[in-house]
C-alpha cells in the first residue's frame, strides 16, 4: 500500500491478467488505467468487468496511450518477447508475465533493450516476491541448514487435450507454464548450474508431456526437478542440508506454510495461510514500482541475471529432450 503509485496498462486480457488486476485492486494503491487486446471486444469486456477506464483494440493503441507508465505483458508465451520490445520502444516500463521469453536469448534482448532505453524491465515470477520466500531466503542466508546438499521440486497438473497447453503454436507442454517453478526454485536455492541430465516423455506426436532432470550445481550440490501435464502431482519441494531440511508442502510455489526440520532439536513451523494467485501477484508489481522510483533497470529480488540463467537451464534441458518452440 505504501509503494509509489504507477499507472498500469494491461497487454493481453486473459485469465492471468484478470488475476493480476484483482490482486492490485485488493492489495495495493496501483492504478490500472488501460487494457489492450488485438480484439476490441475482448478489451471492452475486460475493461467493463474489471473497472478499467480505457479499452484499446490494438497493442499499438495501448502503447500510444500517454496515461500508461508501465505495461504488464500477459499475452501468450511466444508473444512476450515482441510485446516487451514494443513497449520498451514506446518508452514504457514493462513487467512481463513469466516466462519473460521462450528462451534465454530473448530475455537477454529484452533486458538489453530496456537498459539502453532507460526503462525498467522485469519478469513477474510471482513466487520469488512472496513473503513466504522472503522468510525462506533469510533462513538460507543465515545458514540454518548447514551446507546444502540436495534440492527437489515438482510441479505437475493434468490437462485435457482441448486446453491451450496442448497447442504447439503457443509453446505448449509443461516446461514454460509449470516447469518454470521447480527450475527457478532449484537455481534460486543452489545457484549456477554446471551440468544437466534430462529425460522426457511425449504427450502426443507433437508435444512433450513430461520432463525430469538432475542438475549439478557449481560446488557439487544437486537438484532434482520434475514437471508434467499428464497427471496431478503433489507439487512439493524440499531443501536438504547437513544440519536441517526445509519441507514445503504443495503447492510449494504459492503462499502457505513450511517446516524447518533440524537433524537434532525441535521442528520449527512457518505458519502461513495457504493462498492463490490473487493473494500474491501484486508483490512483483509493487517491487517494480519501488525500483522504478529508485531509477533502477531491474529487480533486486528477481534480477535480470536470474531470469536469464533460469531460462538458460531450461534451454539446456529442452535441448536434451528435443523440445523446440515456435520460431526456434
Amino acid at each position: 500500500m505504501t509503494a509509489p503509485v504507477l499507472r498500469w496498462g494491461v497487454m493481453g486480457p486473459g485469465w492471468i491478467a484478470q488475476r493480476f488486476v484483482e490482486a492490485l485492486i485488493e492489495n495495493t494503491t496501483q492504478q490500472v488505467v488501460a487494457v489492450g487486446s488485438r480484439s476490441a471486444q475482448r478489451a471492452d469486456d475486460f475493461a467493463r468487468r474489471m473497472g478499467v477506464e480505457a479499452a484499446h483494440g490494438s497493442y499499438e493503441s495501448l502503447l500510444a496511450d500517454p496515461l500508461v507508465e508501465i505495461v504488464y505483458v500477459s499475452t501468450p508465451h511466444p508473444q512476450h518477447h515482441r510485446c516487451a520490445l514494443d513497449a520498451i520502444a514506446a518508452g514504457k516500463h514493462v513487467l512481463i508475465e513469466k516466462p519473460l521469453g521462450i528462451n534465454a536469448s530473448q530475455a537477454r534482448e529484452v533486458f538489453t533493450a530496456a537498459q539502453n532505453a532507460g526503462v525498467f524491465a522485469g519478469e513477474a515470477m510471482w513466487t520469488r516476491f512472496l513473503p513466504k520466500f522472503d522468510a525462506l531466503g533469510q533462513i538460507l542466508a543465515d545458514g540454518l541448514l548447514g551446507e546444502i546438499r540436495t534440492v527437489a521440486a515438482d510441479h505437475g497438473e493434468f490437462f485435457t487435450t482441448d486446453h491451450r497447453i496442448y497447442d504447439t503454436a503457443l509453446a505448449g507442454g509443461p516446461m514454460l507454464d509449470l516447469g518454470t517453478y521447480p527450475i527457478a526454485f532449484a537455481y534460486w536455492t543452489l545457484g549456477h548450474v554446471a551440468t544437466v541430465s534430462a529425460i522426457g516423455q511425449p504427450a502426443n506426436d507433437e508435444l512433450n508431456g513430461q520432463v525430469s532432470a538432475t542438475l549439478g550445481h557449481v560446488g557439487g550440490s544437486q537438484s532434482l526437478v520434475h514437471t508434467t501435464i499428464l497427471s496431478n502431482t503433489p507439487t512439493t519441494a524440499f531443501v536438504a542440508g547437513e544440519d536441517a531440511y526445509l519441507e514445503l508442502p504443495g503447492p510449494f510455489y504459492q503462499p502457505g506454510p513450511f517446516r524447518l526440520v533440524p537433524r537434532t532439536g525441535d521442528v520449527l513451523v512457518h505458519d502461513e495461510e495457504p493462498g492463490t494467485h490473487t493473494d500474491g501477484l501484486h508483490f512483483s508489481a509493487v517491487d517494480a514500482a519501488r525500483r522504478i522510483a529508485a531509477g533502477a533497470a531491474d529487480s533486486e529480488v528477481h534480477p535480470a541475471a536470474d531470469v536469464i540463467e533460469t531460462l538458460d537451464v531450461m534451454d539446456r534441458i529442452r535441448a536434451q529432450v528435443g523440445i523446440l518452440f515456435p520460431g526456434e
